[in-house]
């Protein structure tokens, strides 16, 4: 028999912030499951899918924190205050997030308020929602030949709008492959950009919802009708998009690629 997994411990009142990654739980981090299986209460983002959940703890007790942008949701200080009140009740706390907890995941500013109160924390790294999303849609971020330079940003700020600190003229010269994070309800106003600032009408663009997951689907569009397809997606689907000329590629990959699994109930 082989030996356990010798990960670290999770002390008692101590905080995990842990990346869930892109849905999917065969892709958690052997650490990440640990943390499932020790944590005494989950917070939650909206974005972690119900299968992840479903392997924390049965007697865990699980808070739903998400936010959505432009939306209600639970303020990012009334989180960070509620990690340190669980854990100053001596529970085993772990923030869990979808992708990765320090790639738009807010994870810094929760580990910047741990550190401040005094709470032990650690921070597990989770696969982002870009590198899961682009690998089960069959799309290669960078390509030899197609694409040499990767940009990722947020399609919105923290009132749900396009984030006016963003040079996309220089994003958009700089990047040969731009992948889009909570961009859903502003990617019109921000292909309107890209175009503005040179990249093509009929540059193919992709939409990756519910990615690594059973109710994963992909709609290619182009920057000219990006807006267009936006609009015919759920507005609750977590979606990730992808710009760029290694989009042409997924047809061709998704070809060869074996079907996805049925997840067990």
């Amino acid at each position: 028999m082989r030996a356990p997994f010798p990960g670290p411990e999770f002390a008692p009142g101590t905080v995990w912030l842990v990346g869930a990654g892109p849905g999917d739980p065969g892709l958690l981090t052997l650490h990440a499951w640990r943390a499932l299986e020790a944590a005494d209460v989950v917070l939650h983002d909206a974005l972690v899918s119900p299968e992840i959940l479903a392997l924390a703890r049965p007697d865990a007790r699980r808070e739903a924190v998400g936010k959505r942008a432009g939306g209600r949701g639970t303020r990012q200080i009334a989180i960070n205050e509620r990690l340190v009140a669980l854990a100053r009740q001596g529970l085993r706390v772990l923030r869990l997030k979808g992708g990765d907890p320090l790639l738009f995941g807010r994870g810094g500013e929760e580990a910047l308020a741990l550190a401040a109160a005094g709470i032990g924390f650690r921070i597990v790294p989770g696969i982002s929602a870009a590198l899961g999303a682009a690998a089960a849609a069959g799309i290669p971020l960078t390509h030899r030949g197609l694409a040499h330079s990767l940009a990722f940003a947020t399609g919105h700020d923290s009132a749900g709008e396009v984030p006016a600190d963003i040079d996309w003229a220089g994003l958009s010269r700089g990047a040969g492959v731009i992948v889009l994070y909570m961009a859903l309800r502003r990617v019109g106003e921000i292909a309107a950009a890209l175009r503005a600032a040179g990249r093509g009408a009929d540059e193919p663009v992709a939409f990756i919802a519910n990615a690594t997951t059973p109710r994963q689907s992909v709609h290619i569009a182009t920057l000219a009708t990006a807006a267009a397809v936006a609009a015919a997606i759920p507005p609750d689907a977590p979606t990730l998009i992808v710009i760029g000329p290694v989009v042409a590629l997924a047809p061709l990959l998704a070809s060869g690629a074996l079907p996805a699994l049925a997840l067990a109930a």
